[in-house]
């Protein structure tokens, strides 16, 4: 038994490559999706099977009763192609098999764009879940192969719902076929659009700082009244927490957002929820996030821990200020994680005792680390030291 793994290529005959056609002559027996059984040129086997899953296709080969079959792809065999899910199933069947590939959508939209696509990041958004705005925080242009309940629209929402309705971007409809079109605006003019089933989504980057170690200068944060975490402690916190790309944090007692921003940014593939009671914060907060591009940044106005009841549950959690409710604060987020991994700022040492005594109920031996800042500059000739109140960083349920 031989099989061919072909790829059609777009919609059109004249984009099928000619290792593709002369292989669908020669087959006596050509499985696929109906829409491409329904396309195929004239002369090709009349043995068809309408198959997609691939335990489905594997039995339409070991039941076929041919010395050879053609399993027939659209697009290309290795863009997010269901050939992926099939060639294992062949391997251990002890099957041999060739793969034809075919022309891709991303590459016909480059081709109509006049765009080289090599330094685009490929993201699909075809019958499983997407996170675009993760996707566009990355700093490449993104292209979505869309399809299910994802269209362009839909990604166009998500991305309007994060503050980036003014993203520019570019619908591909019908590619190859004779309704082609190629559309450009911003997401949140495509927002409310309706596309064709066959569409494809090229996203540019969303504006923000470049990727660069824990620790960003003071001065990139919008101040005002609000108290800020320094630089060298931010820093600090961010090794301690461990931030991964697909995580999500609570920040709570956020004051400017300058950590809940930095953990955002380094988990830039998950979500990161800044909590804040006071309503100046919170403008800076939002200031900050718009300033530094942290779109997958969710404020939450309101007091801890009330405020974290409806948050999804963390994979690490930053307490700068609970206004005297500590404890419930880590007793929510270990509930609703046991593995969370904590992070609790102090400054005196009665909320150091209470955040040992916290944690230890649950426990956990915490590590505790002293962080001084002192900070240096010349003045009139001399040099002049300013150092500030050391802080105390208690953690809970790190690696390392």
């Amino acid at each position: 038994m031989q099989v061919i793994l072909a790829a059609a290529g777009g919609g059109g005959p004249h984009t099928m490559t000619e290792s593709c056609r002369q292989a669908l002559e020669a087959a006596p027996c050509i499985i696929g999706a109906r829409r491409l059984l329904d396309s195929l040129p004239e002369g090709c086997a009349k043995h068809r099977v309408a198959a997609t899953r691939p335990g489905e296709i594997l039995e339409a080969i070991q039941s076929s009763g041919e010395e050879s079959c053609l399993v027939l792809y659209s697009g290309d065999t290795g863009f997010y192609s269901g050939a992926r899910a099939l060639l294992p199933l062949l391997k251990e069947a002890g099957i041999s098999f060739q793969v034809l590939p075919g022309l891709s959508s991303v590459q016909l939209l480059a081709a109509a764009l006049g765009r080289p696509w090599q330094d685009w990041l490929l993201v699909s958004a075809h019958g499983t879940d997407c996170d675009p705005v993760g996707a566009v925080m990355q700093g490449r242009p993104v292209f979505f192969l869309t399809g299910g309940e994802l269209g362009p629209a839909e990604l166009c929402q998500k991305l309007a719902r994060a503050g980036l309705g003014d993203l520019p971007v570019t619908v591909g409809e019908e590619l190859s076929y004779p309704g082609q079109q190629v559309r450009r605006g911003t997401a949140g003019d495509f927002a409310e659009e309706r596309f064709a089933p066959l569409s494809v989504l090229l996203a540019e980057p969303a504006p923000g700082v470049a990727r660069r170690v824990p620790g960003f200068p003071d001065s990139w944060f919008l101040r005002g009244e609000a108290p800020m975490t320094k630089r060298e402690v931010r820093a600090a916190i961010l090794a301690r927490l461990d931030p991964r790309p697909g995580e999500v944090f609570w920040d709570v007692g956020a004051g400017t957002g300058s950590v809940s921003i930095e953990l955002a940014l380094a988990a830039s593939w998950g979500r990161t929820y800044a909590v804040e009671r006071d309503g100046a914060a919170c403008q800076l907060i939002r200031a900050n996030r718009q300033k530094l591009g942290a779109w997958n940044l969710q404020l939450v106005q309101g007091c801890a821990p009330q405020a974290l009841e409806g948050l999804e549950p963390p994979d690490g959690v930053f307490i700068g200020g609970t206004k005297g409710e500590l404890e419930q604060v880590v007793d929510l987020a270990l509930a609703r994680n046991p593995q969370a991994r904590l992070c609790v700022s102090a400054i005196c040492v009665e909320t150091l005792y209470r955040a040992v005594k916290a944690l230890e109920h649950h426990g956990i031996q915490p590590e505790i680390a002293q962080v001084s800042v002192s900070r240096g500059r010349a003045a009139g000739g001399q040099h002049l030291l300013l150092a500030q109140n050391p802080v105390f960083l208690i953690a809970g349920n790190c690696d390392g």
